[in-house]
């Protein structure tokens, strides 16, 4: 039987469902960085992405929801030009963990 190939990547990365305020809680007790990527933070192209983190993004437009970005440790902002003034959460995604695989390739380098 073939497996189903619209699945991506998704079949093979970790998803937590749970109370999402305690994960992150038990996230940084474990040494993980909180990033969460919303309008108006520093330039992703910018930040350190490189080491353990977990992303948090929000809906387009509305961004974050204040207790989940009080959660964070840092918020970075994808630099976007002409009108476009937000991305839907898969395209921010995207972009968000191409940036830190990046960013980690040319560290090892």
């Amino acid at each position: 039987m073939q497996a189903n190939l619209s699945t991506g990547g998704g079949a093979a990365t970790p998803v937590i469902v749970t109370n999402l305020a305690r994960t992150l809680r038990d996230l940084k007790g474990k040494g993980v960085w909180i990033v969460g990527a919303d309008a108006g933070g520093e330039s992703l192209f910018d930040a350190d992405v490189t080491g353990p983190i977990a992303w948090v993004l929000g809906a387009e437009g509305a961004g974050l929801r204040r207790l989940t970005r009080e959660h964070c440790d840092r918020i970075v902002g994808i630099p976007l030009v002409g009108s476009v003034e937000s991305l839907n959460v898969s395209v921010a995604s995207g972009v968000c963990l191409y940036e830190a695989l990046r960013q980690r390739m040319k560290t090892t380098s």
